[in-house]
């Protein structure tokens, strides 16, 4: 499994650091963790094909976490044609608007036939050949979630935007050997989330939708201190090979 970050920033776009997407990249297909820039665009730059992406899934509603899916739905509606995600949105009533959107840009016609936007609710919400992804609630919004990731004997969790660490951070952490965490961190300091973190069975953790300008500097500290897993903090086009 491979990890493209493509967008880090909290809820708004930075000199160098975009809203929040992620590339997962397993057995040849795509998996996107939210859209909240324009990841299409980032699809092209990196030569991978609109028609490799196989799921699309939005931890929570906002758009931070969201708004690069009309760019998305615009270009596989008219142009990527033979593109065939899913599309997975936290809540039913998000669809029906993403569609007129379509229509509209697309001079009133409707949606073409074969556009997969389904919501989705705790538990396992989808399964391939290469990947599980299971929906763990969270609190941070109306329908928030984070989202546990199981290929190629790797277990990732994406933990989303959280209500803080020490309230709803997912209990499979606590439970469960986990290769990586990717963790938020626009609403709560890394001082907050190592003491949570340390109670935890992961091998490696790294933050991202990272506010810098608030928590830089307590970011940096723990940064450099020691920790019983690996400990980052990533980049708009980092890449991980989990």
């Amino acid at each position: 499994m491979k990890l493209h970050f493509i967008g880090t920033s909290h809820g708004v776009p930075e000199p160098d650091r975009r809203c929040s997407s992620c590339l997962a990249e397993i057995g040849g297909s795509f998996y996107i963790i939210d859209m909240g820039t324009q990841t299409i665009e980032d699809l092209r730059r990196r030569g991978i094909a609109p028609e490799a992406v196989r799921l699309v899934i939005c931890t929570h509603p906002h758009g931070d976490h969201t708004d690069g899916l009309f760019s998305f739905l615009d270009l596989i509606n008219w142009y990527y044609k033979q593109a065939d995600p899913l599309i997975l949105l936290p809540q039913e009533r998000m669809i029906a608007p993403l569609l007129e959107w379509t229509s509209i840009s697309s001079n009133g016609n409707p949606p073409r036939d074969g556009l997969r936007l389904r919501s989705y609710a705790a538990g396992v919400v989808y399964e391939d050949e290469n990947v599980r992804v299971t929906a763990i609630p969270t609190k941070h919004c109306e329908d928030s979630h984070a989202l546990l990731l199981e290929a190629e004997g790797k277990k990732v969790l994406f933990t989303g935007d959280l209500c803080r660490p020490s309230v709803d951070f997912p209990e499979v952490a606590f439970r469960e050997e986990l290769d990586l965490i990717v963790c938020e961190l626009a609403h709560f300091s890394p001082d907050e989330c190592v003491e949570v973190f340390d109670k935890t069975k992961a091998k490696r953790i790294i933050h991202t939708h990272i506010y810098e300008k608030r928590w830089g500097e307590a970011l940096a500290r723990q940064l450099a201190a020691p920790h019983p897993y690996r400990y980052g903090a990533a980049k708009d086009g980092d890449e991980l090979n989990v």
